[in-house]
């Protein structure tokens, strides 16, 4: 056989996509985004604001599992009291994870009325398609730049398909029924999206809030029309980016949908920060979308969280459910300890824990984990049962 000279495979994400880094900041907490620092999970409470201690545990949650930033809704002059309230909780706690005020509608009333409210947030999220129309909203819009510039917090400006400005939209339709070839109705959607973003990002240099202080995203509900948004995006600006699917859905269709969109996007370098935008299921655990962002960026091999395991998904060879609950168990208690190990034991979350529960695949798997390797024949196998050892041991 004639051994042809040539490079590896290559493997990895693309080149990163260069940009701005943004700081958002709590106490001694220091979260960047872009920059060249790694992706940024986040998430946000479903709770009523206005009630404070059901909003600082559900936060307190989040952070727990693992969210760098918190966003929390600011909708009412209640909710808006309620936050210095929220943000000294979680001092008391111990949980200094920055928080994010979502706004909509009524933001340039809240934060201008409630200046606490203003500073006990980190960041804050501007929809700039809900702000009225006109000189109203020009008007809206650089009362809620102004307050950022005043405490000096970064702000994501985040266009949605569902709320564009309708100006901007009729405009564009009108601009676009004038070409030789139209464009149809979801593609002039998707280019008012990125201009809403990148003009209002300019607006926003313009009142004089620093350009490391912008942070963007275009949400739609679809995963071609993100992928696509997103690429355009990320070629027509150099500010951080928030990935994420406006509504993703409930359960595995959630859980599929985002990692099919934000897996194309992350691997072709683009995007900064992340959220999951899962539907709980009635009583679900609101913590599932921060461990679904972690898991996609870890699988990737972006970042590590905790350590990953890799377990047989068990066919007609094995005879019980041995391995199965051994994988769960040890899943489950790999992650409860994760807060204590990371301050014990430096790079802990990047150890590889197989668990295989078959004699074709195991012996040879089990070679590649740093931790251990459990697998068991079945009994019809003349095969003994074995365990594989790496170098590391559970604390």
């Amino acid at each position: 056989m004639t051994i042809v000279e040539q490079s590896p495979f290559p493997i990895g994400q693309l080149t990163r996509r260069p940009t701005r880094g943004a700081r958002v900041v709590w106490d001694t907490k220091q979260v960047q985004i872009g920059g060249g620092a790694p992706v940024v999970v986040q998430s946000m409470t479903n709770t009523d604001t206005a009630d404070p201690i059901a909003t600082a545990i559900q936060v307190k949650e989040l952070a727990q599992a693992g969210s760098e930033m918190v966003r929390i809704t600011v909708n009412t002059p209640e909710a808006a009291k309620e936050v210095p309230a929220i943000r000294e909780q979680l001092d008391r706690m111990g949980v200094s994870v920055p928080l994010v005020g979502d706004f909509h509608y009524n933001g340039h009333k809240l934060l201008t009325q409630f200046p606490e409210c203003a500073q006990a947030l980190s960041k804050y999220r501007i929809n700039p398609g809900n702000m009225g129309g006109g000189k109203k909203r020009d008007d809206n819009f650089a009362q809620m730049i102004e307050v950022a510039c005043r405490y000096e917090k970064p702000v994501r400006i985040g266009v949605n398909w569902g709320s564009l400005d309708h100006e901007l939209m009729a405009r564009m339709m009108d601009d676009n029924s004038r070409r030789s070839v139209p464009w149809d109705a979801s593609a002039v959607m998707r280019e008012a999206l990125v201009v809403s973003a990148i003009t209002n990002a300019a607006r926003a240099e313009e009142l004089g809030l620093a350009g490391d202080a912008i942070i963007l995203s275009c949400k739609v509900s679809h995963v071609q029309d993100l992928i696509s948004v997103y690429r355009n995006l990320s070629a027509r600006c150099d500010y951080p980016l928030h990935l994420g699917l406006t509504e993703a859905g409930m359960g595995s269709k959630g859980i599929v949908a985002s990692t099919a969109a934000l897996s194309v996007l992350l691997q072709e370098g683009i995007g900064d920060t992340i959220r999951i935008s899962l539907t709980p299921e009635p009583g679900g655990d609101r913590t599932r979308e921060v461990i679904v962002a972690q898991e996609i960026l870890q699988t990737m091999g972006l970042r590590a969280f905790t350590p990953m395991v890799v377990a047989c998904p068990g066919c007609g060879r094995t005879s019980s459910t041995y391995f199965q609950e051994l994988a769960d168990s040890i899943q489950s208690y790999l992650r409860r300890q994760m807060p204590v190990w990371k301050a014990q034991y430096p790079g802990v979350e990047s150890m590889n824990v197989a668990v295989m529960g078959c004699v074709v695949n195991g012996p040879g798997e089990s070679v590649m984990p740093t931790l251990v390797s459990a697998c068991r024949a079945p009994e019809r196998s003349r095969q003994p049962p074995f365990l594989s050892m790496g170098s590391a041991a559970l604390p």
